[in-house]
């Protein structure tokens, strides 16, 4: 065996650092590697969880036909661990780009789902310690797409994805996103896209952090309260 072979398999693992600034300046900490497992990470996005000061790295792992992975990280002083890795494409996911929504602390990852005609598509992600869990992905761009990037708008509290439209003359394009704001959900659904609801004298069976035997009322913003909107709208008990 090539003892060079040997050592390019071993840096091509993916490593991350901490850097500390200081003025103009930075310095760093020592490398660390994200996962023993992830051989050829490529397409490498970071997004920081301000409501558990963590920093999630998504990636795409090429020794997996191109799977996409996120990870958790804890930064103490200037080192950082990461917890074990969580999938949220099981297919081929490209041009990866994450961000943090802070109004439902959610992490959105938009990406091209290669395996599914290259649309683009979202996952959506919730931090617990050094865990993360995603929901199923949804598809916002039912076309080829070329991902811009992802960010996220405070003053709305919305997830807007900016890409390269292929099947619209390569047009630069924009998607408004909305996370769900009362918990677990069936799935987020982009803006001008379908959706699954629930209607009249159905069981709605995915909310969270609600009060038994409590009424709520639907308000005009779509979410869910113990008090009348106007118009009052009983959303049930």
């Amino acid at each position: 065996i090539d003892p060079d072979d040997i050592e390019r398999k071993i840096t091509d693992k993916t490593k991350a650092i901490v850097g500390t600034v200081s003025s103009t300046s930075i310095s760093f900490g020592s490398a660390v590697f994200v996962s023993n497992r992830v051989a050829g990470a490529q397409y490498f996005t970071a997004a920081f969880d301000s409501s558990s000061n963590k920093v999630i790295l998504a990636l795409s792992d090429s020794a997996s036909s191109y799977a996409g992975y996120a990870f958790v990280g804890t930064v103490s002083g200037t080192s950082i661990s990461f917890g074990s890795e969580a999938n949220f494409e099981t297919g081929s996911a490209y041009d990866i780009s994450a961000v943090f929504d802070s109004s439902v602390n959610k992490l959105n990852i938009a990406y091209i789902d290669i395996n599914n005609s290259e649309y683009g598509t979202m996952a959506v992600g919730t931090v617990s310690g050094t865990s993360i869990s995603f929901g199923s992905p949804t598809v916002f761009a039912t076309t080829k797409t070329e991902l811009g990037v992802a960010v996220f708008d405070s003053s709305n509290n919305r997830i807007v994805v900016s890409y390269k439209d292929n099947g619209n003359s390569n047009h630069g394009t924009s998607t408004v996103f909305k996370n769900d704001t009362t918990g677990i959900t069936r799935g987020e659904v982009a803006s001008g896209q379908t959706a699954s609801v629930d209607i009249i004298g159905s069981v709605s069976d995915n909310q969270v952090s609600l009060t038994p035997g409590q009424q709520y009322f639907v308000q005009t913003d779509g979410t869910i309260g113990t008090t009348a909107g106007s118009p009052s709208v009983l959303a049930g008990t």
